[in-house]
């Protein structure tokens, strides 16, 4: 139980430190010249986290459980301030205050990752380590939302000229959003909704969906590489959102697993 804790939280601290790491780089890219607070703000967060994932990296499996409690707490509290920044410059945005190359979606779409994972953090410390079938359903929303984000960032940011690929990345935005929507509607229908066959049903779905979107992203990144893609995505907002479907993939096949575990209906 101790060294599943250990593992889980580093698992999910390095993963998440790195991702609340490159929000903070791609906020920072996305501030004008003049806006020199706010680009110190957001180098700020980079620097912490960074510190961050390196701290999570130099534990061992068998780190005291104590220090792992300690590491989540602290990494709580950073998420916290990053996810009010990130809000602050949200409404910022939205109140025509600055003007900045963020969608506000985007900025949004970060804020919801930090909170996720600062749920995820408290989950932790609380002791619960596996993903429980109570949970399918709202993880489904929440990824699904994000992987449907995706795919609109891509359309939005490639080359007016890519129209093949602008329509595919739109294709993949209406898919996901009517997956996210029947998600939803199961939300809805709670209890009877989380009999193990609709949720079986679900993840299959989802896993079909996001597996040829993480196709899609990792093909998207290779063209970047090699510089055959007209676009502005940035190399590694591309190798981020490719990373945070395979995230999702593998959360899937671990609901796929507890379901298989757990009682019968």
């Amino acid at each position: 139980m101790s060294n599943l804790f250990v593992d889980r939280s580093l698992e999910e601290v390095q993963f998440w430190g790195c991702i609340m790491k490159e929000h903070a780089l791609f906020l920072r890219l996305g501030f004008t010249v003049d806006q020199s607070k706010l680009i110190q703000e957001a180098s700020h967060f980079h620097t912490l986290f960074e510190s961050i994932e390196e701290r999570a990296a130099s534990f061992t499996d068998n780190a005291e459980r104590e220090h792992i409690v300690r590491l989540n707490m602290e990494t709580y509290q950073a998420t916290s301030h990053l996810w009010a920044f990130k809000r602050k410059v949200l409404e910022l945005i939205l109140s025509c205050k600055i003007i900045t190359n963020n969608y506000p979606l985007f900025v949004d779409h970060a804020s919801r990752e930090a909170a996720y994972f600062m749920n995820r953090l408290e989950q932790l410390n609380k002791g619960i380590l596996e993903p429980l079938p109570d949970a399918v359903i709202n993880e489904n929303v929440f990824f699904l939302r994000l992987m449907s984000d995706h795919a609109k960032f891509i359309s939005h940011l490639l080359d007016p000229s890519e129209r093949n690929l602008i329509t595919e990345a739109a294709d993949f935005s209406y898919q996901l959003d009517q997956l996210l929507f029947q998600a939803v509607d199961l939300e809805a229908m709670r209890p009877a909704s989380q009999t193990s066959q609709v949720l079986r049903r679900l993840i299959e779905e989802s896993r079909l969906m996001v597996q040829s979107l993480h196709d899609f992203k990792r093909t998207i990144k290779e063209m970047i590489e090699e510089c055959r893609l007209r676009s502005v995505i940035h190399p590694l907002l591309a190798d981020h959102m490719l990373r945070e479907a395979h995230r999702f993939l593998d959360l899937l096949d671990r609901f796929e697993a507890s379901l298989t575990a757990g009682p019968n209906d």
